[in-house]
């Protein structure tokens, strides 16, 4: 028996998952606005002669590439990537993303008991590894499961959840995986808390620092995933392809995991 989880977010108007400014807006054509659109493609027609006076149902929509559930391709973390690897190239752009990156064996790191802020070390990675018996394989994609998850809906869910630190992130590329996951409303630690932190410290280097490990190996990342804890900690894929956007820094996904029961 085949099982999918959707991981997915809704894009919707009165859920606030984004900054002030940075919110999606749709605009709903119901059916009877249809018929009357109908109407300018056909001289002669009145819209009652259409079945039950109703054209189509469409939306007209603006969106950032960063609404919803999304992948970031590592074009948004920096404009040049892999310097750690074979030397710093031009960072690709989401539609040159591998497909193959994105239909993987999933693997789930449990850390929703770190508080919010918190920013996860490459130790606490292993640890939690460690925990779940799981040795990384290339190209496997591992998604966060943070306390952001459970407070989606609320007014402060951008404030929530720990973020993943350069260290970290490095640590899980440096075993060959490309695609990570969270869902956090970024990958990072909530800016609220970088921003304390940097405003004691004066280090720009906290700034967006497990987004930047992209400079030194390239990697997409999912963020705003959602549903996490319905996951195995492994055992199942992750289907995860982006929209096709030209030259865009990220892509939306209907993120989905697939669990194969024996």
């Amino acid at each position: 028996m085949r099982q999918f989880i959707d991981l997915s977010i809704f894009l919707e108007n009165d859920v606030l998952s984004d900054p002030p400014g940075l919110q999606p807006n749709i605009d709903y054509i119901r059916h009877d606005q249809g018929a009357e659109q109908v109407k300018l493609f056909f001289e002669g027609l009145d819209s009652e002669d259409l079945p039950d006076g109703e054209g189509w149902a469409i939306e007209f929509v603006q969106l950032c590439t960063h609404n919803g559930t999304h992948l970031d391709a590592p074009y948004h973390f920096h404009s040049t990537m892999n310097e750690k690897l074979d030397g710093k190239e031009r960072a690709i752009t989401i539609d040159e993303v591998p497909l193959e990156w994105c239909f993987q064996p999933g693997v789930k790191l449990d850390f929703r008991d770190r508080p919010d802020g918190y920013v996860v070390t490459a130790n606490d990675v292993e640890m939690e590894l460690k925990r779940i018996d799981h040795v990384l394989s290339p190209l496997e994609i591992v998604v966060v499961n943070t306390a952001a998850g459970s407070a989606y809906g609320d007014n402060n869910y951008v404030d929530r959840g720990c973020g993943m630190g350069y260290e970290a992130t490095v640590f899980l590329l440096q075993q060959g995986v490309r695609v990570t996951g969270t869902d956090a409303w970024s990958w990072d630690a909530p800016f609220s808390y970088t921003a304390k932190r940097f405003a004691e410290s004066g280090d720009a280097s906290v700034i967006w620092e497990g987004h930047k490990a992209g400079r030194d190996i390239g990697y997409c990342h999912l963020e705003k995933l959602h549903n996490l804890e319905a996951l195995p900690d492994k055992g199942f894929t992750l289907s995860c392809f982006p929209h096709k956007i030209r030259g865009g820094s990220a892509g939306w996904t209907r993120a989905v995991a697939i669990i194969d029961d024996p």
